[in-house]
């Protein structure tokens, strides 16, 4: 924070004498719209080619040119005209946000070289906020949140239900739970239904309001089904849940096994098929007067070997 002030203080600096302006969205923009960024020079002796846009990186905490680039959604075109540059953003996400500056260096600046030591001319700072909302995750009580809640949650007779609802957001979302044929809506982003009887059966749906953009809202409905107490332990979403995690923590067992015996007879042949060392060049009898003897100056039919 304090080296984005220091660099807003340098922005301000050069800018009071400066040639350059930027011009951009002065509002908060929905993720997904088109941006556009323009820069435009008052000094008419000024070279537009010699201009260039930087962005503040939040992560990094200094200043990096930007480039044109296409790879997906993130996209980014940059057009240069006789007096004008021109950024353009196709779909705004939450890694555009800025701030942004036009700069142009009054010379080359080297690899390696500060440029906060490099003469420059740059124009006012231009930020905007960015403002996004992911898909919202129900989560129950007691259970990992990478298990999401099925469509239709079914619980037995005097058990308690605690559901969670979340959602990625650029802001702190508002929750809001209602009951499809009832009139009351809870202002939160948990539901807590205890001891649960018939007559909470029904369909729940949780809605998340983004609190400054109202056109960004999410909503999920689950289905809870009662059963009665003597239902089969598997017939609950919670013994389907056992039932599944059991089956494939006994899969990933078998094929464990399955490996393990599968290596250990292939070790075992791998060592059977080695043997002993049968050469049978070892086995003829060498002669002295033999070819395959060495010179030898008297002559003998015993064998060496």
């Amino acid at each position: 924070m304090k080296l984005l002030l220091v660099a807003a203080v340098f922005a301000l600096i050069h800018g009071s004498s400066a040639t350059l302006l930027i011009k951009g969205p002065t509002q908060p923009v929905l993720e997904g719209q088109s941006i556009t960024l323009e820069c435009l020079s008052t000094d008419p002796e000024l070279n537009i080619s010699q201009v260039h846009f930087e962005v503040f990186s939040k992560y990094m905490q200094h200043w990096r040119p930007v480039w044109q680039r296409s790879w997906c959604f993130y996209s980014m075109q940059i057009e240069r005209t006789a007096d004008s540059l021109f950024l353009s953003i196709p779909h705004a996400g939450r890694f555009y946000e800025g701030p942004y500056r036009c700069v142009s260096y009054a010379g080359n600046v080297t690899e390696g070289e500060d440029v906060s030591e490099t003469a420059y001319i740059s124009s006012p700072l231009l930020d905007f906020k960015v403002h996004y909302m992911g898909e919202l995750s129900l989560t129950r009580e007691g259970y990992t949140s990478y298990l999401s809640i099925p469509q239709e949650l079914k619980v037995r007779l005097g058990d308690d239900v605690v559901v969670r609802c979340s959602a990625s957001s650029s802001e702190e979302p508002l929750y809001f739970w209602n009951k499809d044929g009832d009139d009351w809506i809870l202002p939160s982003s948990t539901l807590t239904l205890k001891k649960i009887s018939a007559t909470d059966e029904g369909q729940y749906t949780c809605v998340a309001q983004h609190p400054s953009m109202e056109s960004l809202s999410k909503k999920r409905t689950i289905s809870i089904t009662v059963l009665s107490k003597d239902a089969r332990w598997y017939e609950s979403s919670n013994g389907r849940l056992v039932l599944m995690t059991s089956a494939a923590a006994l899969s990933l067992l078998v094929f464990i096994l399955s490996m393990s015996v599968f290596l250990c007879r292939r070790a075992k042949l791998a060592k059977a098929s080695k043997g002993p060392i049968d050469d049978r060049s070892q086995k003829k009898p060498i002669y002295k007067a033999s070819v395959e003897s060495l010179p030898s100056t008297c002559a003998d039919k015993q064998p060496l070997v």
